[in-house]
């Protein structure tokens, strides 16, 4: 699995933080880090991170 965020969508709203924090973060400056490939096994909190998104920024490839 790859995470992708659309940095250009994306406003730092944090609500995949709430969603996934195995792999999204927000960094020092307010800005959101990610992990881009995590494990498998985290699918379920990504896709609920995606679908949280109020910008729709995230997507995920297989």
């Amino acid at each position: 699995m790859k995470v992708v965020v659309d940095m250009n969508k994306c406003q730092d709203h944090g609500q995949c933080v709430f969603a996934a924090p195995d792999v999204f973060r927000m960094d020092d400056d307010g800005r959101l880090a990610y992990v881009p490939d995590p494990d498998d096994a985290l699918r379920a909190e990504v896709e609920e991170a995606a679908d949280v998104c109020p910008l729709q920024a995230i997507r995920i490839e297989d």
